[in-house]
């Protein structure tokens, strides 16, 4: 029967353009729906209080540390299910699955210690002394780290399910957060109808509550849908050799995405150093609408892994090539249009953020100034960082999730930060913005070289 079961996968069998488009659209779609609930959450905060606004941008890498131990763990876990599905080996398969969702509990622990005692002195350590910031991150951060299990285990479940190949449901339960999230921000920050006006604490509030309702959808169909993978947490006992293969890549990918919470970390010094709070909201801004282009393009990478990491363990040549390449292709295309708004149209974009009672210590003219130039220089990055995240989820599917670590290392750490702290000191803190296209290029090629050694490699001993 099991034998029936791998015979049938689609990942195996399909078409693999056809097969990219189905696994993939549904994340893409999801991820575009994340994305813009994060955009139009900070655009009622931006409209609410644009102090608020500089207080979330300040405070988001703390978020971003969420998201990279949430999102690396499940990477880990939906690598190895795919894998084992693609070798046949259901047990194994069905107990990285139960490993993933009980090692949700450890992740929970550490962010909700954080959101107890560190978010305070997060905030007065980058506010610059600004009070009304470090209240307002402080209000935000608390709620949102305090109650991040819905969240935590509602990315482990997408990321199971889509390891086996199903990505409706994952795209399901985003898509409820989301509505529920969009329903109820403008409710609770501006106080519309019988709902308090909570101002940055109700955009925190409406977000939890739409990550508890999707987490509540995920755990029904887990448990009550069949799956190509089953979790049996009676009788549940840690394996190591199973937690070691899952954070063999897991890890890498915790780090891969934490360097991101470095990096701005590092860019929001460097702009504090100079007092430029305009670059501060300028990077906020582009934080947020950036991920309108890289959200779909992660999206397309959800559905890349398991159909790469189930035809390396399928040892079939072919379709791992073909996978990647395909994959390249799609991601380009989805860059190219995200370049093209950046610079057709890069003021109505910044417009979205902030109205006349809202700016206190921005000047609106200054911000959208800076913000086009800003705009135009960065986007230049997108398409070799098509490339460059096509390389590093073929690295996570096949399990060499050093190599993707290495590459997020080059691209936000070895290269840009030095980068943007050399162009601010010769030319200023308005040429930081070239920092983004400098580090992308340089990493691809690494990404390139890297991808040689691996078909010179492993993948010359696949049939």
């Amino acid at each position: 029967m099991e034998k029936e079961v791998h015979m049938e996968n689609k990942m195996g069998t399909m078409p693999m353009t056809k097969l990219i488009l189905t696994m993939s659209l549904p994340a893409i779609f999801s991820m575009t729906i994340l994305a813009m609930y994060n955009v139009v959450d900070s655009i009622f905060i931006s409209r609410y209080d644009m102090d608020g606004f500089t207080a979330v941008s300040l405070a988001y890498p703390l978020q971003l540390l969420l998201i990279a131990a949430s999102v690396g763990t499940a990477v880990g876990v939906n690598s190895l299910v795919s894998r084992k599905l693609g070798e046949q080996n259901y047990a194994q398969a069905n107990s990285a699955a139960t490993h993933g969702l009980a090692l949700c509990a450890v992740t929970y622990t550490f962010f909700l210690l954080l959101g107890l005692f560190g978010v305070r002195p997060f905030m007065n350590a980058f506010s610059g002394g600004n009070q009304r910031v470090v209240e307002a991150g402080v209000e935000y951060f608390t709620i949102v780290l305090c109650l991040s299990v819905f969240s935590i285990i509602q990315v482990m479940i997408e990321k199971t399910l889509q390891a086996t190949g199903n990505m409706i449901y994952p795209m399901l339960f985003q898509l409820l957060g989301a509505v529920v999230n969009l329903i109820f921000d403008p409710l609770l920050i501006f106080g519309i109808g019988f709902f308090p006006e909570m101002g940055v604490s109700g955009a925190a509030v409406a977000t939890v509550f739409g990550q508890l309702c999707g987490m509540v959808f995920a755990v029904i169909i887990l448990f009550k849908k069949n799956h190509k993978i089953k979790i049996q947490l009676k009788g549940f006992k840690p394996d190591k050799v199973t937690i070691k293969n899952i954070y063999a890549v897991g890890f890498p990918a915790i780090i891969m995405q934490s360097i991101g919470a470095i990096m701005m970390l590092g860019l929001n010094a460097i702009f504090q150093a100079y007092n430029s709070i305009v670059s501060v909201d300028v990077f906020g801004i582009y934080f947020k609408l950036q991920s309108f282009v890289f959200m779909p393009c992660f999206g397309l990478s959800q559905g890349l892994m398991p159909i790469i990491g189930y035809n390396y363990g399928a040892r079939n040549k072919e379709r791992l090539y073909s996978a990647i390449k395909r994959g390249v292709i799609i991601a380009v295309g989805i860059m190219l249009v995200g370049t093209v708004l950046m610079w057709t149209i890069p003021d109505v974009l910044l417009s979205l953020f902030g109205s006349e009672e809202s700016f206190t210590d921005v000047d609106p003219e200054t911000l959208m100034r800076e913000g086009e130039r800003a705009f135009r220089i960065i986007s230049l990055c997108f398409v070799p960082a098509a490339v460059g995240i096509t390389m590093t989820t073929v690295f996570q599917a096949v399990g060499k999730g050093l190599r993707s670590l290495l590459l997020s290392f080059c691209r936000q750490l070895i290269l840009l930060l030095p980068a943007a702290l050399l162009l601010s000191l010769i030319f200023g803190v308005s040429e930081v913005w070239f920092a983004f296209p400098i580090a992308e290029i340089g990493a691809l090629t690494l990404a390139l070289i890297l991808f040689m050694n691996l078909v010179k490699g492993d993948f010359k001993k696949l049939r």
